[in-house]
């Protein structure tokens, strides 16, 4: 075709989408004109697919669960059918290009989360609901293979650790101001803020968990001195939403998730040695069960309710003996291990818990929001889930990618001798910190809020392993 042929069909073609798109929207029907868009996509699937995770990432805040209107599909939109595209498109190129670095496979975090994944497939063939199992593992594959397999190979440029970054702290900065001016209407009520988020978060746990997850990522930013001052301005203001929000959220968990990842900075830092740390660990933990009768008596004698008073609302995580959020987590908790006792090597099946946990609760221990439908969450904690679901070695394969992780990222960051390689390994190793402390008491990996940021901190940490480490004189670093 000449020049002037292919203009004259572009016009053409750009002519006839106006005319025929003009016929849908006067007979009201608009979804035609998404049509430039859907293509726009299609094409950077096969051109850009670095691309289209970056904008999953950044959709992942603003994305809309369809189960919250009564669907009960369970999906969320968009993110969860571009996943699936990245998923179906990246296993059908690594199938026939045969071409994957084989470094990466045999990482030690690679490894551990190939066993934890074989033992879902395992124990969702043994499972009670084989077909919530099966759909379990399908949604897991479509958050890891994406984000961990795919977003390793993303990393190999270090700078697209703040790109991958800064998409989902400017989304969730928007969702932040949204609910912040929602909840302003309610006078910053702590019960309205259990579900002001909607329909962006299902509730406040999953939304200060995230919020809570990225703080250290913006303060490291902060710290960053090649960072220019509108960069820092940028950050800045970041900081100061994020710190309102978790404020905001008024989630107990979140902010005890911070602490811990302040005091895991503060070991580092000060090159406190590991063995001090697991030292100290062991005598806390002999101490606890040698006092455990008068502890849990101490804490029974806690009356104090979640409330708007900052002192008062953190006095009442201790509270076992009248806080309904409390006391359910201690329910769901002992109706997990009952299973466990039940088939400790199989478990129940991946993602089964919801659906089988009702006979292992005992009335005594119910609460005023105890359920038998499993319409309410699962077993609100990453660990004691999957002890439940996928029997011992379902929790050891979950406690191995943990360890395997922190090793790395601690390994990383001792060895390198680059600022900027040490600054990112510390700001991915102290957000997944966050993140597994929360887990003792929540669970969301289940989800796109959550599985999108730890699955690609964890791909970060093995990048900068593999990719940055050995290799720091031809990093190209920038932030």
């Amino acid at each position: 075709m000449t020049k002037k042929q292919k203009l004259a069909f572009i016009y053409g073609i750009s002519g006839l989408f106006i005319l025929i798109n003009a016929i849908f929207i006067a007979n009201e029907f608009f979804w035609f004109m998404a049509i430039p868009l859907i293509g726009f996509l299609f094409l950077m699937y096969f051109t850009s697919l670095d691309k289209v995770l970056l904008l999953i990432t950044f959709l992942t805040p603003l994305s809309v669960t369809l189960s919250s209107y009564e669907t009960q599909l369970g999906l969320a939109l968009p993110t969860e059918p571009l996943m699936v595209g990245v998923l179906v498109l990246y296993l059908y190129k690594l199938f026939f290009d045969q071409a994957y670095d084989i470094k990466i496979i045999r990482h030690p975090v690679t490894i551990s989360i190939l066993f934890y994944l074989s033992w879902m497939l395992l124990t969702s063939i043994t499972s009670e609901i084989p077909l919530v199992s099966f759909k379990f593992l399908i949604a897991k594959l479509w958050f890891i293979v994406p984000f961990f397999f795919l977003a390793t190979q993303l990393f190999k440029n270090i700078k697209n650790f703040k790109i991958f970054s800064w998409m989902y702290i400017i989304s969730l900065c928007i969702v932040i101001t949204y609910t912040t001016i929602r909840h302003s209407a309610y006078a910053f009520n702590e019960d309205v803020g259990h579900w002001i988020m909607d329909p962006f978060y299902n509730d406040h746990t999953a939304y200060g968990g995230m919020i809570a997850f990225f703080i250290p990522v913006i303060f490291g930013f902060l710290s960053d001195k090649s960072y220019s001052n509108t960069q820092r301005f940028f950050s800045l203001n970041a900081a100061i939403i994020l710190l309102t929000g978790l404020y905001l959220s008024y989630c107990r968990a979140a902010w005890l998730a911070l602490v811990v990842a302040i005091g895991l900075a503060l070991i580092i830092k000060l090159r406190i040695k590991i063995k001090w740390v697991v030292l100290a660990s062991f005598v806390f933990i002999c101490i606890f069960f040698m006092l455990r009768s008068e502890i849990i008596m101490k804490l029974e004698k806690n009356k104090q309710d979640a409330s708007e008073n900052l002192v008062q609302h953190i006095q009442s995580m201790s509270n076992i003996s009248t806080d309904a959020s409390n006391l359910e987590r201690i329910n769901r908790w002992d109706a997990a291990f009952r299973m466990f006792k039940d088939r400790p090597f199989w478990g129940f099946g991946p993602g089964t818990y919801q659906f089988c946990y009702a006979p292992y609760q005992y009335s005594y221990e119910q609460t005023i929001i105890s359920t038998n439908a499993g319409n309410r969450g699962n077993a609100h904690s990453e660990y004691i889930g999957p002890l439940a679901e996928m029997g011992v070695l379902g929790l050891l394969s979950v406690l191995a990618i943990a360890i395997t992780v922190i090793y790395t990222a601690l390994k990383v960051y001792w060895k390198s001798e680059n600022k900027k390689v040490k600054l990112l390994t510390f700001i991915a190793l102290l957000s997944l910190t966050t993140y597994y402390i929360h887990g003792f008491l929540n669970n969301f990996l289940d989800t796109d809020k959550a599985s999108v940021p730890f699955w690609g901190f964890i791909a970060m940490i093995v990048a900068l392993d593999v990719y940055h480490l050995k290799n720091e004189e031809k990093s190209n670093i920038i932030i």
